[in-house]
């Protein structure tokens, strides 16, 4: 039997119970929303990271190759400086100047003799003035001579083509010659250009080529100095009054000079051709 001491009244039972009832309640709601809110957290999608956006620089058009040029000119003796020009000269044995149609460049015999533009050989052969040659044809109307030759480069013959660069011929000292060099022309049909104007050059189209510039010939004259001069006329000819010069309506200068195996010789000095090259060579 419970002492009615310790016995508690029903109506205090009762708040009793529902307190303990209302707290259990609490504490599982509080429970719940934090277990709720863990799985929200586990659950919830997570935002991705915007993506970066790197602008496309647009791609730069290359530029088409230059179409390589129409005409291209090497030196024929590379590495060599030319010392007789092109133009009037006069020879120590004449008393007037004449047009020299070309260069004259200094080189040992047997030096290689380049050809200065792609061609074809039109001719070889002997001149008693330019002694052996080598004359190219080359595209728009131009031709190259290579003159005073010791001989042509082996299968260099009429109708060999040639490249640019490709060995034509060898340096000597043959024709109307006082000094081992090369004599070399450009011409446009028969008009002797000035090779200067051309050498190391090159040029897109036709229209670019120098002609004109290059076929004028100044009123200077040079005068030219030999070490030797050619076989059978006499040093101080041209100043001892026995030499006779008659220029002829073709251009060309007829001259009389000493010859050592007669008084008195007559000598035809072609116009159209060299004859003589600065310190100490003669075309």
């Amino acid at each position: 039997m419970i002492s009615k001491t310790l016995a508690l009244p029903p109506q205090h039972l009762r708040i009793a119970f529902f307190s303990m009832l209302g707290v259990a309640a609490v504490a599982g709601t509080l429970n719940g929303a934090v277990a709720l809110g863990g799985w929200a957290a586990r659950t919830a999608p997570v935002a991705e990271p915007a993506p970066v956006v790197v602008p496309i620089q647009p791609k730069a058009e290359e530029a088409e190759p230059a179409p390589p040029p129409a005409f291209q000119f090497d030196a024929p003796l590379p590495g060599r400086v030319v010392n007789s020009p092109f133009g009037l000269r006069q020879l120590p044995w004449e008393e007037n100047g004449r047009l020299h149609e070309g260069v004259d460049i200094a080189a040992p015999s047997g030096a290689l003799v380049k050809a200065a533009a792609d061609g074809v050989v039109k001719a070889t052969g002997t001149s008693p003035t330019y002694g052996r040659y080598v004359q190219v044809m080359h595209k728009g109307g131009l031709t190259t001579l290579y003159a005073h030759l010791a001989k042509p480069a082996k299968g260099v013959k009429r109708g060999t083509y040639l490249h640019r660069g490709d060995t034509v011929a060898f340096v000597g000292n043959s024709g109307r010659s006082t000094g081992s060099h090369l004599h070399f022309e450009i011409r446009k049909g028969d008009k002797a250009l000035n090779p200067t104007f051309f050498l190391g050059r090159s040029f897109a189209e036709a229209s670019d080529l120098p002609l004109k510039a290059a076929g004028r010939v100044s009123r200077k004259v040079h005068l030219a100095t030999v070490s030797k001069w050619p076989d059978g006329v006499k040093k101080g000819s041209a100043t001892s009054g026995r030499v006779q010069m008659a220029r002829l309506k073709n251009g060309r200068v007829r001259a009389s000079i000493p010859v050592a195996s007669t008084p008195v010789a007559t000598v035809p000095a072609p116009a159209a051709q060299p004859v003589a090259a600065a310190n100490g060579l003669a075309t």
